[in-house]
C-alpha cells in the first residue's frame, strides 16, 4: 500500500460523509462510517475522492475486496441507483 498514491484529503472525506448522509450502500445513519474503496486497493484502487464512499462496518465487511458493482449485484441492490447517486455526489464534492 505504501507504493500506491492516495490523495483523499480529510476535507474531501468530510464532504463525502456529509453529502452521502449515511452509508452509501444501505443508508444506515446510526453507526460509524468507514472509508470503502469501490475498487479495492487489492485490485488496483486507491484512496481518492472518486473511489471512496462512506460505508457502515457491516457493508464494508460484506463487500470485502469485491469490486462495487459485482457486490451490489450479488446483494441484489440497485446498482444503477447507486452509480447515479455516486456521480451526483461527486459533482457536488468536486465543485
Amino acid at each position: 500500500m505504501a507504493k500506491v498514491e492516495h490523495d483523499l484529503t480529510e476535507l474531501q472525506w468530510d464532504a463525502l460523509v456529509a453529502t452521502w448522509a449515511g452509508c452509501a450502500y444501505c443508508g444506515a445513519t446510526d453507526r460509524a462510517l468507514q472509508k470503502d474503496c469501490m475498487l479495492p486497493i487489492s485490485r488496483g484502487g486507491r484512496y481518492t475522492v472518486t473511489n471512496v464512499v462512506p460505508a457502515c462496518g457491516s457493508c464494508n465487511a460484506s463487500k470485502c475486496n469485491t469490486e462495487v458493482t459485482t457486490w451490489l449485484r450479488r446483494k441484489k441492490l440497485d446498482e444503477g441507483r447507486f452509480l447515479l447517486r455516486q456521480a451526483e455526489i461527486l459533482g457536488l464534492v468536486l465543485r
